[in-house]
């Protein structure tokens, strides 16, 4: 399996805090399954950016068996936005053109369409991080589904998918995954305790649920492609029911 978002870079944001946590994560990582994962530390006003630094950690963490590639956990504001437009490849997926974007919680602004468009002429793909998780997104299927028309992307959180973040997370990515509005799983980890780096129980809930080709899909196929670059697949065949006819996923 391969985590596209994750905070297991210490001493940059609010995930690992220390060298010996880091190592732990991507051992812990390693051992439910995942070969690669992305560390994609904040970048808001709380937490500073710093390109160098995570460069320097990341040299720390290598050789523990997982492969790890850098990328941002990209909050949308003015300074971001106009950083990102002129130097892509500082924020995406192993500077190639995937970007996570996460939302406030306070408020989705009425322009993102156009923000999104900005973002995409730059050469950048935005991917959605965790709506299920945000109350605000959770009312806003309609324009979630008009940003995946528009070539967006979405991710959801894998413990989102046990319920623990609550039933209306769990509600809620289950709906965007009916309607083929949902392109990746990944652990958004912070520690080993509480939000950890795996994937394994999300992988079988979904496989489960949908089948193993819809789990290698979301949880190996298309952040593979993200890492590489490459686009993802198409979601609109595991739509359910009329779904199917209202999203065109890939085009």
């Amino acid at each position: 399996m391969i985590d596209i978002h994750t905070h297991v870079l210490y001493g940059v944001d609010d995930g690992a805090k220390t060298l010996e946590e880091s190592l732990a994560m991507i051992r812990m990582a390693g051992a439910s399954g995942t070969t690669d994962l992305v560390a994609t530390p904040h970048a808001n006003l709380k937490y500073k950016f710093d390109p160098q630094k995570i460069r320097a950690r990341l040299e720390e963490i290598s050789g523990e068996g997982v492969r790890v590639y850098s990328g941002c956990d990209f909050h949308l504001s003015y300074e971001n936005i106009q950083d990102a437009i002129a130097n892509p490849a500082r924020y995406t997926i192993n500077q190639k053109c995937y970007l996570l974007v996460e939302f406030s919680d306070l408020i989705i602004f009425k322009n993102t369409p156009e923000i999104f468009a900005r973002l995409q002429d730059a050469g950048m793909v935005p991917i959605v991080t965790h709506p299920e998780r945000n109350g605000l997104l959770r009312q806003r299927i309609g324009e979630i589904a008009k940003w995946v028309e528009s070539g967006a992307r979405v991710q959801l959180t894998a413990q989102s998918l046990l319920g623990r973040f609550g039933p209306r997370a769990r509600e809620f990515s289950e709906m965007l995954i009916d309607r083929g509005l949902a392109h990746f799983i990944a652990s958004d980890a912070h520690d080993c305790q509480h939000r950890p780096p795996k994937l394994e129980e999300a992988f079988a809930w979904i496989e489960k649920r949908y089948g193993r080709e819809l789990a290698d899909l979301l949880c190996v196929t298309n952040p593979r492609a993200a890492i590489n670059g490459a686009p993802v697949n198409s979601m609109e065949m595991f739509a359910r029911g009329e779904t199917r006819k209202w999203y065109q996923i890939w085009r």
